[in-house]
């Protein structure tokens, strides 16, 4: 009998299978990817804080409605939530256009940058930016820092979604005829704050709720047991977690579809086309706010679960097929909410409808569910899909954390089973702030600034720390430090203070003075840059003004290609600088190995261009929206709260030997230990990186055969 448990315990919860190096590895391609997947099917923020005008509708009344509450941020499973509600205000095919933008331009390049890296350096992502330069550390700890204090309040969301699962089954549903009481008085169950006509906001809610209590508790257990023992664990439990949702969601849309009228509400979806909505700004800061959030990047679970694939895995295209999996899911579940929409009878333009993820999951679905019939068995369906996708989201929030523990110093000493029981612990101990008689408060407080602030700035960090710090010594070896510094500061300072100029005056003088800056600044370096030993390639080449300026702006994102053979075999006998492969072709040594597909040069300009100064314009709205919020202590423990998270990136750049602790010792000097190869002609197929029990050794030169 005993070897019979044994045998069938072996089979739910197997061993982690071990890569060449040691490292744990997914049991296959497919379940890295289905966790993957499952990731992106959240959202943190459902209202729209950062926008201008809903920054504005945040001042009507100091005692918000349900709706107004739910404008700081709400925690949502944004697939299935927040995209429809994001779309329901910009209803209409030509939503499609700022989307599909936004997730070629912002959504997969960040994801590739994160899979990649974690990829290449297999650690945590602590492990991954220190590879990326030693003083990058900061940024990665507050990517998991990120996560980890997003999942201590998102279990207590799926706490409330049980209590809701658990009152499907009873012969009334207990919402029907009062869904907005059942919510607030019976799952919510907190106490109104007073608000003072002077002074701060005061909230008398004291003690925990009990059944918010146990549900989080029983959540925090099932996290557990998804991801106690690795990415084994991890690689079964996912098909539950992935396959179940999928399968309810097909018969949800199946039935939201053919309730009466719901032919109206998808036309507000597909068949209407309101082309002058993209005159304005709104629609295309929602859309990129909407692929950003869907996503999922700036967790840290992305690199944490890249670390544990195998290390010459295709990560381009799996990073394709998990963001186009991604939007595929969001696009088609939000037929099933529209269904409902035109069922409810709900219009864009009604000033008493606001959608949100709080309103569609905990109302508006809801109280569509209570009128059709048979709601108890559609309830039960519905509540059950959003607590597996929640609970998949969970664990991967978890997971950067306990794999940054995992291959610390300490960590290797200690069993994973160990790790992860104590930071589930932790972690449900703090979680009972968000449980109490003022919690729904103080998560809304704290997840409007991790997200709208918090979030956005550490993806910004990652952005601008891999395009402008990875090998920067190369650049400084041609044109010297001052210019190198001069440019570098240009670029980070057009963002800041184009942002700054456009709050403050309006957008057209912050454009102006973020591209003056950056003009004047590339003047500046190339005028005190010294020129260039290396000639610049093709149409850079043909002075040294043009050269420096390649060097300084366009190094970071060009390839080995584009260098012709004599200056490339220049370049990598010079004892100035290293062999030119800069992170995209460094990359490519080992994700597009095998003829796996290649990080195409665009990816290298957009991360750099693009995708930073959308971010910097994205952050830049949560300071305002905190003005309207500063005489309400939670608020105020919130903004906090993102600013020492924020504070870690800079901790890190100054000091970053203070995170050594984080890093094996084995991979303490993968960034810096990097050296020339041999003159002679060495093609990137044949530099690779080699990872033996000292680990990894970065420019080795090996045989066309080993490649």
């Amino acid at each position: 009998m005993a070897a019979g448990f044994k045998k069938v315990y072996k089979w739910l919860a197997p061993d982690a299978e071990k890569e060449a190096d040691g490292r744990d590895k997914w049991p296959s391609r497919a379940s890295f990817i289905l966790a993957a997947m499952q990731i992106t099917r959240r959202s943190i923020n459902s209202g729209e804080t950062w926008l201008p005008e809903e920054i504005h509708s945040l001042v009507f009344g100091r005692n918000p409605t349900l709706t107004e509450r739910e404008q700081g941020g709400a925690i949502g499973l944004g697939n299935l939530l927040r995209y429809p509600s994001v779309v329901f205000a910009n209803n209409g095919l030509q939503w499609f256009i700022p989307y599909f933008i936004a997730l070629f331009f912002l959504g997969i390049p960040v994801l590739i940058l994160e899979i990649s890296i974690g990829q290449a350096y297999r650690g945590s992502v602590v492990v991954a930016f220190n590879g990326i330069h030693k003083h990058t550390k900061g940024v990665g700890l507050a990517v998991i820092m990120t996560g980890f204090a997003v999942a201590t309040y998102y279990v207590p969301i799926l706490a409330w979604i049980m209590h809701y699962f658990r009152s499907s089954f009873q012969s009334t549903l207990p919402w029907a005829g009062r869904g907005e009481d059942f919510y607030l008085l019976d799952v919510i169950a907190n106490t109104e704050p007073i608000t003072p006509e002077t002074g701060y906001i005061q909230y008398p809610g004291r003690g925990l709720v009990g059944e918010t209590v146990g549900w989080c508790a029983f959540m925090w257990f099932l996290v557990w047991l998804s991801m106690y023992k690795g990415v084994g664990m991890t690689g079964r439990v996912v098909y539950v977690t992935m396959g179940v949702p999928v399968v309810i969601m097909i018969i949800i849309l199946g039935r939201s579809v053919s309730l009466p009228n719901a032919r109206e509400g998808i036309l507000l979806y597909v068949g209407e086309w309101n082309g002058g909505k993209l005159a304005s700004g709104k629609i295309w800061q929602a859309a990129a706010g909407q692929i950003f959030f869907s996503i999922g990047v700036g967790f840290g679970y992305f690199t944490s679960y890249a670390s544990y694939n195998s290390r010459f895995a295709n990560s381009v295209q799996d990073s394709l097929i998990i963001a186009f999996s991604n939007s595929a899911y969001e696009v088609i579940a939000a037929f099933a909410v529209f269904g409902v929409i035109g069922f409810l009878g709900y219009e864009p333009g009604d000033p008493n409808v606001s959608l949100s993820t709080f309103t569609v999951g905990f109302l508006t679905y809801p109280l569509a569910l209570a009128e059709m019939p048979g709601s108890q068995v559609w309830s039960v369906l519905f509540f059950l899909t959003l607590g597996l996708l929640g609970m998949s989201s969970a664990f991967a929030l978890v997971e950067s954390f306990v794999t940054l523990i995992c291959d610390s110093q300490l960590g290797k000493r200690t069993p994973r089973t160990v790790i992860s029981t104590t930071v589930i612990v932790v972690a449900f101990l703090l979680s009972l702030m968000y449980c109490s008689r003022f919690g729904f408060y103080l998560l809304d407080a704290v997840d409007t600034w991790t997200n709208n602030l918090c979030l956005v700035f550490v993806v910004w960090s990652e952005c601008v720390a891999a395009s402008t710090l990875y090998r920067y010594k190369d650049v400084v070896g041609q044109v010297g430090g001052i210019a190198y510094l001069i440019h570098s500061l240009g670029y980070i300072l057009s963002m800041v203070l184009g942002v700054a100029v456009g709050h403050a005056v309006n957008p057209s003088a912050g454009a102006g003075v973020g591209f003056g800056i950056f003009i004047i600044s590339n003047i500046f370096a190339v005028f005190l840059g010294k020129t260039p030993l290396i000639p610049a390639p093709r149409f850079f080449g043909k002075n040294p003004w043009l050269s420096k300026l390649w060097w300084l702006g366009f190094y970071p994102v060009c390839s080995f290609s584009l260098l012709s053979k004599p200056i490339a075999l220049a370049l990598v006998a010079s004892p100035n600088v290293r062999q030119i492969n800069q992170l995209r072709q460094d990359l490519n040594v080992i994700v597009a190995k095998g003829n796996k597909w290649k990080i195409p040069v665009a990816w290298s300009i957009i991360i750099r261009y693009v995708s930073p100064p959308i971010l910097a314009i994205i952050v830049s709205f949560a300071y305002p929206a905190f003005y309207l919020k500063r005489k309400d202590p939670l608020h105020i423990v919130g903004f906090t709260m993102a600013h020492l998270i924020m504070c870690i990136t800079a901790i890190g750049f100054i000091v970053p030997r203070w995170f050594d602790v984080f890093i094996p010792l084995d991979k303490l000097n993968v960034g810096s230990d990097m050296y020339t190869p041999p003159a002679g002609m060495v093609e990137p197929e044949s530099i690779n990186i080699q990872g033996d029990e000292k680990g990894y050794t970065m420019g080795k030169k090996v045989s066309p055969s080993a490649s």
